[in-house]
């Protein structure tokens, strides 16, 4: 029997890869009637780096955010997925995913961008896609390939 996926979680960072993730999420929404969930988790520890935090840093990359939602959102819909929820979170997307949007949605289904981060940053902190499909409670798809299933420039 196949499994059916009731809330399908996709997490959004800009990246081709999770462009990638995000139209294939579409798909297996639409064919299981799901709610999607897209998430932006703008990472916190971005601006610790930066000597005088200023709040409009936040504010900004919230703007832009909730702009590229707007616009994933209105693609799925396009594409006949018709439960969709935007989300714009704080914190470090590992714990966020895995520990908070996926219990409090019920989330069934993980779909990511296999790559992301650059290699020193995979060294240092470790991927988001590794660390969510070692601890996640449900079903993760880690996406490598485009909606053609052709493998993505980065991955080859």
């Amino acid at each position: 029997m196949l499994k059916e996926y009731k809330n399908i979680l996709v997490a959004v960072d800009g990246s081709d890869g999770s462009d990638q993730a995000f139209k294939k999420a579409v798909q297996v929404a639409k064919r299981n009637n799901s709610i999607l969930y897209i998430a932006h988790i703008i990472d916190i520890r971005a601006f610790e780096s930066v000597s005088s935090f200023d709040e409009s840093l936040a504010e900004d990359a919230a703007k832009v955010a909730k702009e590229t939602l707007d616009k994933y959102s209105d693609y799925a819909k396009e594409h006949g997925v018709e439960d969709i929820h935007c989300l714009i979170e704080y914190g470090a997307p590992k714990t966020i995913i895995t520990q908070r949007l996926q219990k409090e949605y019920h989330i069934d289904l993980i779909m990511l961008g296999a790559t992301g981060l650059n290699a020193m940053e995979r060294i240092l902190i470790g991927s988001v896609s590794s660390y969510v499909s070692r601890h996640a409670h449900c079903d993760v798809l880690i996406v490598r390939t485009d909606i053609q299933n052709k493998l993505l420039k980065k991955d080859k």
